[in-house]
């Protein structure tokens, strides 16, 4: 079995923070949250800056999936892009576009930051690399994930997968339950049957497309259950949440409870 590629994100600002989050032992990259982080444009640059400079890569999770949005995000140097909420195999269509250059896609190249963000994946050096090299080369190097929680994404699932330029289909259990009339907020967090059984179609559609799947999860456990199924991109927890618990936990242990 491939060993998943392991994040935990980043949703509250902050370089040292961002410092902190990558230099954890064995993560592979980590996701900047522009969605439901507390992340602005200029804290997103500041952690992507900060992230590929302990030799990690960063994703930036773009708010949605337009064409300003993702410009953004990879002019400031991400090595790649979470679009949330997808709906449709069209809107994956315009994801691809907006995020490769021509003639595969529309980007415009101008950003001096993104090519100083390149990291070696022999050594793990980062370097800046001539704007040519970086035009050459991104489009085949970007990686370009799409969120399945909708009703609607899951219906194009097949179709969504088989877009050419999308890597990854990465599940947001608690949206697409939601969507599918199966909110885990109201069944104790836990998935329901539909819920899980979404999930396997998920997976099997970006499998059978040879694209990777990705899943949201919440803790170590959780995250070690969908890696021994398989899945290839795993979040394992959140900055705002681990804070949350950790005190609550050393309070309690303080408090003789």
């Amino acid at each position: 079995m491939q060993t998943p590629l392991l994040t935990n994100p980043q949703g509250l600002p902050g370089t040292n923070l961002s410092r902190l989050i990558a230099r954890t032992p064995n993560l592979d990259w980590v996701c900047v949250d522009c969605e439901h982080g507390q992340m602005s444009d200029d804290s997103m640059h500041e952690a992507v800056a900060a992230i590929a400079a302990c030799g990690v890569s960063p994703i930036v999770r773009v708010q949605e999936g337009q064409h300003w949005m993702i410009k953004r995000a990879l002019d400031a140097g991400a090595h790649g892009i979470i679009v949330p909420l997808l709906q449709t195999a069209e809107e994956a269509r315009n994801i691809v576009k907006f995020s490769r250059f021509p003639p595969q896609g529309n980007r415009g190249l101008g950003s001096a930051l993104s090519m100083e963000k390149w990291i070696s994946g022999k050594t793990g050096e980062v370097k800046e690399v001539p704007w040519a090299d970086y035009y050459e080369h991104s489009n085949s190097s970007i990686v370009i994930i799409v969120q399945i929680e909708t009703k609607s994404a899951l219906e194009q699932v097949k179709e969504i997968a088989g877009v050419d330029g999308i890597d990854v289909l990465f599940i947001g259990p608690n949206d697409l339950g939601n969507s599918i009339g199966h909110p885990m907020v109201l069944n104790g967090g836990k998935t329901a049957p539909e819920l899980d059984q979404a999930i396997a179609t998920i997976h099997k559609a970006a499998q059978d497309a040879g694209k990777y799947s990705g899943m949201y999860t919440g803790t170590g456990e959780q995250a070690k259950k969908y890696a021994d199924e398989g899945f290839n991109m795993i979040n394992t927890a959140n900055d705002i949440a681990i804070v949350k618990q950790y005190f609550a936990q050393h309070i309690s242990i303080a408090h003789g409870k």
